[in-house]
């Protein structure tokens, strides 16, 4: 997979490029990520990127001119194949009024052969990019950031992780949190939830099975891995209903996880286990 990241601030990509899955991917040849410099491809001796907007308000806004020079010199598919699907290629602004970024967004991307990620700056972007060269917009989250910079770099994290190879142990993003698939859990192995059809992750564990008193539960060590599979899995459950119970609107539910749901709803659900 090919990424491209337009920005003024090219530096800040010198830290989260470099490190952990995404430095792998880059290493392992399966993903190519480029910074792009926006005030390279301006045309004035100052290098404007931003003026001020039509009608007043507060602040400065990005000029179009600089990112569709910046955007033809990729050469990519016309923007109507890439919002076909018929090219695999998406060209997306970082923006607080696009949609939310989740772990289905993040799959679809790593799907494509090239994403290309425009860095929003000051009070916004020229509202013609966002019609007419971008195909769609991406938020990262319901608050306010200075720039795209941080969203891009989220954005390149979660593709590029998803990208076979990336991980060492691939059965490991399957089993995430957020994540959804239809494949059966005894396809991935006995030791895990598998299939969390988009719940929470459920707890982990680690040597020592007792730290200041705090013990390990009993039946992640007794072997028995159907055991295992059940707790986890009621675990991930009382996780999501305590943390995020939007998510089991949309969650795939077996009959035994209502059950489960019902007595913990008739319960008391806010502690710890």
């Amino acid at each position: 997979m090919k990424a491209d990241i337009v920005t003024i601030f090219p530096d800040f990509f010198r830290g989260p490029l470099n490190y952990g899955i995404t430095r792998r991917a880059c290493e392992l040849g399966l993903a190519k990520i480029d910074v792009h410099d926006l005030r390279q491809f301006t045309k004035d001796k100052h290098r404007t990127v931003d003026d001020r907007p039509f009608g007043g308000g507060e602040g400065m806004v990005l000029k179009p001119e600089p990112l569709f020079e910046f955007l033809e010199s990729l050469q990519l598919a016309p923007r109507e194949d890439r919002v076909a699907g018929r090219a695999k290629q998406s060209v997306i602004l970082l923006s607080p009024q696009g949609e939310t970024f989740t772990q289905k967004v993040a799959t679809e991307l790593a799907e494509l052969e090239r994403i290309v990620l425009i860095c929003g700056r000051y009070e916004g972007v020229d509202e013609r990019v966002s019609e007419h060269l971008a195909d769609r917009e991406i938020s990262i989250g319901d608050y306010v950031l200075s720039g795209g910079e941080l969203g891009a770099a989220v954005i390149v994290e979660a593709v590029t992780r998803l990208l076979p190879g990336a991980v060492g142990n691939a059965a490991s993003t399957k089993q995430e949190s957020f994540t959804e698939h239809s494949q059966p859990e005894e396809a991935i192995g006995p030791d895990s939830t598998c299939s969390s059809g988009g719940l929470l992750d459920y707890p982990h564990y680690t040597r020592p099975a007792e730290f200041r008193g705090w013990q390990v539960p009993e039946v992640l060590i007794n072997g028995n891995h159907s055991e295992i599979r059940r707790w986890r899995r009621e675990q991930a459950l009382k996780k999501t209903l305590r943390n995020r119970p939007d998510l089991l609107e949309d969650a795939k539910l077996s009959e035994e996880d209502n059950k489960i749901l019902a007595r913990m709803k008739g319960g008391k659900t806010g502690g710890r286990s």
